[in-house]
C-alpha cells in the first residue's frame, strides 16, 4: 500500500550517499555481533543465563540489523534507478524492524530484571534458572511478533516513496502511539523503575549492618545492572529524531525525509550497543581477546 501523501520522488544528492553510509554501518553492527553469537555458542563457559540473556541482545541486533540492510539495499537500487514503488519484501521488513526493535528492547528488560532478582532475592533460584529464563526470552519474543501483525492486514504500514521504506505514517493515530508506548516507552520506563529500586535496596543494606560479601555482590551487580541501562539510554537518546519527528507530526508535519534522517541514527545507535555491549560483557570480552592473543603469539616460519 501507498502512503497517500507522496507520488513521486525527488533524488537529492545526499540520498545515495547516505544510503552507502548506512550499509556500511550495519555491515559493521552484523558480523560482530555474529561472531558474538557463534562465540556464546560454540563455547561452553558462555553457556550461562547471563550470556543466554547477552546472546538474546545479540540475537535481536542481527535480526534488526540485517532487516535494516535489507531495506537500505533496496532503498538504494530505488535511488539509483529512480523506482517509485515498493519490492515484496517492503511490508514485512517494515514489521520485521518494528518486531526486532520490540526484542532488543525487552532483552534488555529482562537483564535489568534478572541482575534484580539476583541481588533482592538469592535464595528464590527457581527464577534464576536457565529453564524459565529461556520461558521469559520466548515470551519477550512471542509478543513482538504478535502486536504489530494486525498493522500488516489492516494496511497501517504503508509505503513512503519519499523515503523509500515501509512504515505506519507519523502522524496523530491510535496505531503509532500503540507502537511507541509497547517498542519504547514500556520497556524503557519498566527498566528504569527497576534500576531505582535496585539503587535504593544497595543503600539500604550499605547502611544495615549486614556482611561484606553481601554489600560487596549487591555492589558489582548494580554496577552491571548500571551497564544495562546505558545500553538502552545509548538507543533512547540516539534514536532521539524519530521520537522529535513523531511528537512534531502530532501538531504538524514532520520534515519530508524524517524517516531517511531518523533511520541513519538508530542504524548508528546499533553500531555503538554492538561496541558497548562488548566493552561491557567482561566474559565475552576476556574471551575474544584471550583467542585475538593466541592468534598474535602463533610463530610463522619463515622459509629460506
Amino acid at each position: 500500500m501507498y502512503d497517500n501523501n507522496s507520488s513521486t520522488i525527488n533524488i537529492e544528492p545526499w540520498f545515495i550517499p547516505l544510503d552507502i553510509l548506512m550499509i556500511i554501518c550495519l555491515i559493521f553492527v552484523i558480523i560482530p555481533v555474529l561472531i558474538f553469537l557463534l562465540i556464546i555458542l560454540i563455547d561452553r563457559t558462555c553457556h550461562t543465563v547471563p550470556m543466554m540473556l547477552v546472546a538474546n541482545s545479540c540475537l535481536a541486533q542481527f535480526i534488526l540489523g540485517s532487516d535494516r540492510l535489507v531495506i537500505t539495499l533496496s532503498a538504494l537500487n530505488n535511488d539509483l534507478k529512480q523506482i517509485q514503488y515498493p519490492n515484496s519484501f517492503c511490508i514485512v521488513g517494515g514489521y520485521l524492524t518494528y518486531v526486532s526493535c520490540a526484542v532488543l528492547n525487552y532483552s534488555f528488560l529482562l537483564q535489568a530484571l534478572h541482575r534484580y532478582i539476583i541481588v533482592v532475592y538469592p535464595s528464590r533460584l527457581f527464577w534464576q534458572r536457565l529453564q524459565n529464563q529461556a520461558y521469559l526470552i520466548g515470551l519477550s519474543w512471542i509478543y513482538a511478533f504478535i502486536f504489530p501483525i494486525a498493522f500488516i492486514f489492516t494496511g497501517d504500514i504503508t509505503y513512503n516513496v519519499d523515503n523509500q521504506i515501509c512504515q505506519i505514517p507519523l502522524r496523530l493515530s491510535v496505531q503509532l502511539n500503540f507502537v511507541a508506548f509497547s517498542v519504547y516507552i514500556l520497556p524503557i520506563v519498566l527498566t528504569l523503575l527497576i534500576y531505582w529500586r535496585l539503587v535504593r535496596y544497595v543503600n539500604e543494606i550499605n547502611r544495615r549492618s549486614t556482611s561484606v560479601n553481601t554489600i560487596s555482590r549487591a555492589q558489582r551487580e548494580l554496577k552491571m545492572f548500571r551497564r544495562t541501562v546505558i545500553l538502552l539510554l545509548i538507543l533512547f537518546v540516539i534514536d532521539f529524531p524519530y521520537a522529535l519527528f513523531m511528537f512534531m507530526s502530532f501538531f504538524n508535519q514532520a520534515p519530508k525525509y524524517h524517516f531517511r534522517i531518523a533511520f541513519i541514527f538508530i542504524d548508528f545507535a546499533l553500531a555503538c550497543v554492538m561496541i558497548a555491549l562488548f566493552q561491557f560483557t567482561d566474559p565475552l570480552k576476556k574471551l575474544i581477546m584471550k583467542k585475538l592473543s593466541l592468534r598474535s603469539e602463533t610463530v610463522v616460519p619463515v622459509l629460506a
